[in-house]
């Protein structure tokens, strides 16, 4: 092993624990992405157990995400997670309102989580596990781990491969109550199912990469490369000066 292929920082186990932490919040959008994501579900089941009007549930999950993106806008915060609420519930009200069925309404995103499922499975089977390529520009390493940190490359196929099984676990639950439930039942099953397994699949990345080998730097090595070539510049300019 080289020495650009050691982490650019030694770190203690307290400071690499909480660089995670940080990245996983700034990754998964943290306590308020998690209200950004349920808040629109849970009303429009709420709406919908109350009145049974598919219209008027639909209408107001898809002007709370709106809302949810305004107020971001307004505050100058990344708007990420609210934009892929906001893409998510209007997929959602436009399959619903193309059926008739208020439980479609739930189907796009139950498709998209099935999808999301498998895309841990099969990408860690490939050798890039999915977690790794969402975290590594986070982490500021892009894809060194891949083959410069074999130990976090185990530990983003370890998380990978945690995510896919609780995303498909979830899947397992609710494609059954979709066909054979009713809009409500499936509706707050669906609500209940938002934050646990999220919370798991987060907590278990958080344990093995805690536990990984600290990122490698790419951009600190880049900036020291470039430092370094101008000093090499500089010194070579001034002995042609000497000359």
């Amino acid at each position: 092993m080289t020495s650009l292929d050691k982490p650019t920082e030694e770190t203690s186990a307290d400071d690499a624990r909480a660089v995670t932490e940080a990245a996983l919040f700034e990754a998964f959008g943290g306590v308020r992405g998690m209200i950004e994501t349920v808040l629109p579900g849970l009303l429009f089941v709420s709406i919908f157990t109350v009145n049974k009007d598919l219209h008027m549930s639909a209408i107001a999950a898809l002007a709370v995400s709106v809302v949810l993106v305004v107020v971001r806008l307004v505050m100058k915060d990344t708007v990420k997670h609210a934009f892929s609420g906001v893409f998510g519930v209007a997929f959602g009200v436009v399959f619903a309102m193309m059926t008739g069925e208020a439980r479609d309404f739930y189907l796009p995103g139950m498709l998209y989580t099935l999808g999301l499922g498998l895309a841990y499975i099969i990408t860690t089977l490939c050798g890039v596990p999915l977690i790794g390529l969402i975290l590594g520009p986070v982490f500021k390493e892009n894809l060194s781990w891949r083959t410069r940190n074999p130990g976090r490359k185990k530990a983003y196929a370890k998380a990978s491969y945690a995510w896919g099984a609780i995303l498909l676990a979830k899947c397992a639950i609710l494609f059954p109550l979709y066909w054979w439930a009713d809009t409500t039942q499936l509706g707050w099953v669906l609500v209940a199912l938002k934050i646990p397994p999220f919370l798991l699949a987060v907590w278990l990345t958080w344990v093995f990469l805690a536990k990984a080998p600290a990122p490698i730097d790419v951009f600190a090595e880049m900036e020291a490369e470039e430092k370094a070539a101008e000093e090499r510049e500089r010194g070579a300019a001034a002995r042609s000066a000497e000359q």
